[in-house]
């Protein structure tokens, strides 16, 4: 079973979520604010981060910096939920993979969760896979030669 780590400071959306998920079949634990969530993140990594951007004590975005400063952490899935602009969010944090606007579609949110707990973030390429598939692409092409210098 899957664990999806719920952080957000309102009791109800907090129940309302694990409620949801766990009908999924997911495990599910909760945390009210950034702080709490670092403290769980650090007993079990989870398959997912769905988090709340406007909280009391770390907010959503001092918790992401957090977990991607992590290396134990930096490839879990991190979904923002807020009524906030994704606009305003993005001035603080960048590197997350979803955003939902609240309110939110149910079927929309389960999807995104199912989909994130199985395939993970996306894989973004490093230098060397960059390199690497340049030099593949490039082998048996002759360039013109250069200028002389």
């Amino acid at each position: 079973m899957k664990l999806v780590l719920v952080v957000e400071d309102e009791f109800g959306n907090r129940e309302v979520l694990q409620l949801l998920l766990e009908a999924e079949g997911y495990r599910v634990q909760a945390a009210s604010n950034g702080k709490a969530a670092l403290a769980l993140l650090a007993a079990e990594v989870p398959a997912l981060i769905l988090s709340d951007f406007m909280m009391p004590t770390m907010n959503g975005a001092e918790l992401g910096q957090a977990v991607r400063a992590d290396p134990a952490l930096g490839l879990v899935p991190f979904v923002f939920m807020s009524a906030t602009s994704e606009q305003v969010v993005r001035q603080s944090f960048r590197d997350y993979d979803a955003f939902l606007v609240k309110p939110f579609d149910i079927d929309t949110m389960l999807a995104l969760v199912k989909r994130l707990c199985t395939q993970g973030r996306p894989h973004q390429p490093t230098s060397q896979e960059v390199g690497d598939s340049m030099r593949q692409l490039l082998k048996g092409i002759e360039l013109p030669p250069g200028p002389e210098r």
